[in-house]
């Protein structure tokens, strides 16, 4: 696959559940904890994939 051309092409790329927790974090603004009950997976997972997604989408963003 090439490199991402728009915010919603990068978004397609990454893999479904690191997209789904971005989702509910930026755009439902679910917190952690409550993406990690849903989830039913420890909250410091659910970090660790925002965190990421942030760094991923920042360095995309150029910011």
């Amino acid at each position: 696959m090439s490199e991402p051309q728009t915010l919603a092409e990068l978004l397609a790329s990454l893999p479904e559940e690191e997209r789904f927790i971005l989702t509910l974090h930026y755009l439902r603004s679910k917190s952690s904890s409550e993406i990690a009950e849903l989830l039913s997976v420890p909250e410091k997972s659910v970090i660790v994939v925002i965190e990421s997604g942030k760094k991923r989408l920042t360095a995309f963003l150029g910011i």
